[in-house]
């Protein structure tokens, strides 16, 4: 279970609830603001089935239009990211490439659009960044945004924020820096590193203290894995990861990043 998914879970509605008609803010140079009413009937809004959604964890059906066209992503900015933000405070980067992609064998991204006669079963609208073939592009759990308000394109982070990307000498192949990519992926969603993001669900993971820090190693792996099985409280919004969204190998490269971050603070 993701994040996410787990924190949609803990704000569950009543099914049948009416869904609000909402506004879309879109920013790719110009600055456009969408109604429900309006994706709904664009001419390319069309019937999606999408197995093994990451909020629901089973075959879903929604009405979407392809971002791919909404975005007008073939003009996107070379290595440009596109930055989505949802009313919980949960920021993502999606790299434009995945957006210009447009037929399989990759994966299609999509815009689902939660109508006001039909509400989704869970409180995630209104709309949600979908996709369909997603472990064709290696699509990772918190690339699936909902409570979408704002969609603008965006500088990629270790460009924008020079404070989380590791040293020229760290080599490509090295866990640290596949962790580096991992984190900024999976972990800034929610978190800043160095001050860096703009993220506010949880804490910096290097200011003041770095969770290798004050975690012996395994606790800290099982705490990524599964956090109320190390740690709870009421107010906890992380729910962890598990081998769906990450690897064995995916958290031991993200501790080594953040191993090698606390050598860094910046």
């Amino acid at each position: 279970m993701t994040i996410r998914s787990a924190l949609a879970i803990a704000a569950l509605l009543l099914t049948g609830s009416p869904a609000i008609a909402a506004n879309l803010s879109v920013d790719i140079g110009t600055k456009q603001t969408f109604t429900t009413e309006q994706l709904l009937a664009r001419p390319d809004a069309t019937t999606i089935h999408v197995p093994n959604d990451a909020a629901f964890h089973r075959t879903m059906t929604y009405r979407a239009v392809p971002l791919r066209a909404l975005l007008d992503a073939a003009h996107l900015p070379d290595k440009s990211d596109v930055q989505i933000t949802g009313t919980d405070g949960f920021v993502t980067h999606l790299p434009a490439r995945l957006m210009a992609e447009s037929k399989a064998p990759h994966a299609q991204a999509w815009l689902a659009i939660e109508p006001s006669d039909a509400p989704w079963p869970r409180d995630i609208g209104p709309f949600y960044v979908v996709w369909t073939n997603a472990a064709a592009s290696n699509i990772k759990s918190e690339q699936w945004p909902y409570k979408v308000d704002s969609i603008r394109t965006a500088t990629p982070p270790a460009v924008r924020w020079p404070q989380i990307a590791v040293g020229s000498d760290v080599p490509a192949t090295s866990p640290i820096r596949r962790g580096q990519a991992l984190f900024a992926t999976q972990c800034m969603a929610c978190h800043k590193m160095n001050g860096a993001g703009d993220a506010s669900m949880g804490p910096d993971l290097n200011l003041p203290h770095n969770p290798t820090e004050y975690f012996q190693p395994w606790v800290l792996k099982q705490f990524i894995r599964d956090p109320r099985s190390i740690r709870a409280w009421p107010d906890m919004k992380m729910h962890g990861f598990d081998r769906n969204a990450m690897s064995e190998r995916d958290i031991d490269d993200v501790i080594a990043y953040l191993t090698y971050m606390a050598k860094h603070k910046k």
